[in-house]
């Protein structure tokens, strides 16, 4: 099989700065929507990303940087 073609520049997407590496996450409803699916699939990019020290979280998810 193929590997995907990779997509052009659009929105935030610019295809110049495709490269292979471990990433860090993203996760937004660009509506403005406040979803709890939007909070779980967060909390599983923290999850995913641990072992990079690449996150910025509290314990406490939902209480923000202060605390």
């Amino acid at each position: 099989m193929a590997p995907a073609a990779t997509p052009g520049t659009e929105g935030l997407y610019d295809s110049r700065y495709e490269h292979d590496a471990c990433g860090v996450g993203f996760v937004a409803d660009l509506s403005g929507r406040r979803r709890h699916d939007i909070v779980a699939s967060a909390l599983t990019v923290l999850r995913n990303l641990e072992h990079r020290g690449a996150k910025g979280a509290t314990r406490r998810p939902g209480t923000g940087p202060a605390s």
